[in-house]
């Protein structure tokens, strides 16, 4: 009994050595062990890692360098990372920071840890052979990103980074093609980086240093420390300053057009010009002709109702310059008003469904095109008292009054979706008209009018396909 029992009495100042309040899977383990005083010589306290450092050696994650420092510069290999890695792994699944890498063993330090975090699951085999090569920045990412599970590492930035990311005004060094490039995101998701400047570059292929390192180690373990990116993402969210005329694919001035798509051509010139007004030229021209005209460029700029345009004067001379004028029947002189009330309005209303949250950058062009569907719904009523020369024709009368017949809420609704960068226009027969969209590369026919007939919002006239649309529409 007497030579057994020392081994007894190690094995009882071991187990000694857990926190007695350790348990399984719980963040309640990362405490502070011990006190930093000074430990690293060459860690100022006005160092912008001096905070990180320090938790490190209070966690009991790093006793730093032999001789004393901690090598805020010097670089990491991955091995050191996967180290690390596995001592939070162990410390959040324990309680102590060794337990799982000791139940592995390998010729080097890091091997039982990498052993571990495989057996884990957190690591497969993609960084077998690489625990002594120089680690990037990409590779950090990619060992820490599942460290932990998403219950004691939130992705409390998801929204933010996901609508920033996705705008591609921020981390714009980080594309599909970088490596771990979901990794690196879900870093700025979880608030263990802001990136190094202020669009959150990260520097995937850059090498980690020792001080990099240790911040977002820490950020992991204490959420005292993590970080939020400051990102300004009002220009991202923002229809500030953008006109009608923005809002058209510029066309190319086709003096003499022959078919429906020469006239769009040059209609959608005029319009992005900011003008209501198209000449024409068309030899011998005479009343028929002048006649069919009008009709024929009607039925084109129907298609960009939004621009609130649904009449048209011609005058032609013996030459054959046709002269064709845009209005809008009862607006009078006062459509030019109308049209910049109109995208004002519709900005404001884009600005704050951003704001509010209710459209982001995570969602489908499907999802946004439903959430302003039930916008023009809740905020429409149908003008059955509207005449010819009514202005519920355009969409200036729904943002203004929150009056409309069909004319007017697809304009209005056409103007949101284009606000969103969504491909639309209108397809009309002779008493209707309605919006053909393509929402995630799919085209599909949405009626915002017949939507809005009951007493609650009808979704059978959203998202219909073309064959749902004929069971409703002639055309």
């Amino acid at each position: 009994m007497k030579k057994q029992f020392p081994a007894l009495l190690l094995a009882l100042c071991l187990l000694l050595t857990v926190p007695a309040y350790a348990v399984s899977d719980s963040t309640e383990n990362f405490t502070r062990q011990q006190t930093y005083t000074g430990q690293f010589s060459d860690l100022a306290p006005g160092s912008v890692f001096y905070d990180n450092v320090a938790a490190l050696y209070e966690y009991g994650l790093s006793n730093g360098k032999a001789d004393g420092i901690f090598g805020l510069d010097d670089s990491m290999t991955v091995g050191q990372i996967v180290i690390f890695a596995a001592r939070i792994r162990s410390l959040y699944r324990t309680g102590n920071a060794e337990t799982g890498p000791a139940a592995y063993t390998g010729a080097t330090a890091a091997e039982p840890c990498l052993l571990y975090l495989q057996a884990e699951n957190v690591l497969g085999s993609e960084l077998d052979g690489q625990l002594f090569q120089p680690a990037t920045r990409a590779q950090v990412a990619h060992v820490l990103a599942s460290v932990l599970p998403e219950t004691a590492l939130p992705a409390v930035h998801d929204s933010l980074v996901t609508q920033a990311y996705a705008s591609r005004r921020f981390v714009t060094d980080v594309d599909a093609y970088t490596p771990y490039y979901q990794d690196i995101l879900s870093l700025y998701r979880k608030g263990i980086s802001a990136g190094s400047d202020a669009t959150g570059s990260f520097l995937p292929n850059a090498l980690i240093t020792r001080g990099a390192a240790a911040a977002m180690l820490t950020r992991m373990v204490d959420p005292a420390l993590r970080v939020t990116p400051e990102w300004d993402l009002s220009a991202v969210s923002s229809a500030e300053g953008v006109s009608l005329s923005d809002l058209v694919e510029p066309g190319t001035y086709i003096a003499s057009p022959s078919t429906w798509e020469e006239m769009d051509e040059s209609i959608r010139y005029m319009l992005a010009n900011d003008s209501s007004q198209l000449i024409l030229h068309y030899p011998g021209v005479a009343f028929a002709k002048a006649r069919k005209l009008m009709e024929e460029t009607l039925a084109v700029i129907k298609v960009y109702c939004e621009q609130s345009y649904n009449t048209v004067t011609c005058s032609y001379t013996t030459t054959g310059e046709v002269t064709l004028n845009f209005s809008a029947a009862g607006a009078g002189n006062r459509l030019e008003a109308y049209r910049e009330s109109t995208m004002n309005a519709a900005a404001a209303v884009h600005d704050a469904m951003w704001e509010s949250g209710l459209i982001n950058a995570s969602m489908t062009e499907l999802e946004k095109a439903r959430v302003y569907y039930q916008w023009i719904c809740d905020n429409c009523a149908y003008d059955f008292r509207a005449g010819d020369d009514s202005i519920s024709h355009i969409p200036y009368n729904l943002f203004e009054n929150g009056l409309a017949v069909c004319d007017g809420y697809t304009g209005a609704y056409n103007l949101l979706l284009k606000l969103e960068g969504i491909a639309c226009g209108a397809l009309a027969n002779d008493t209707h008209i309605w919006t053909v969209a393509t929402l995630d590369g799919v085209e599909y026919h949405i009626d915002t009018t017949w939507g809005d007939t009951g007493s609650v919002i009808s979704y059978d006239y959203f998202a219909m396909t073309e064959d749902q649309s004929r069971a409703y529409h002639d055309w």
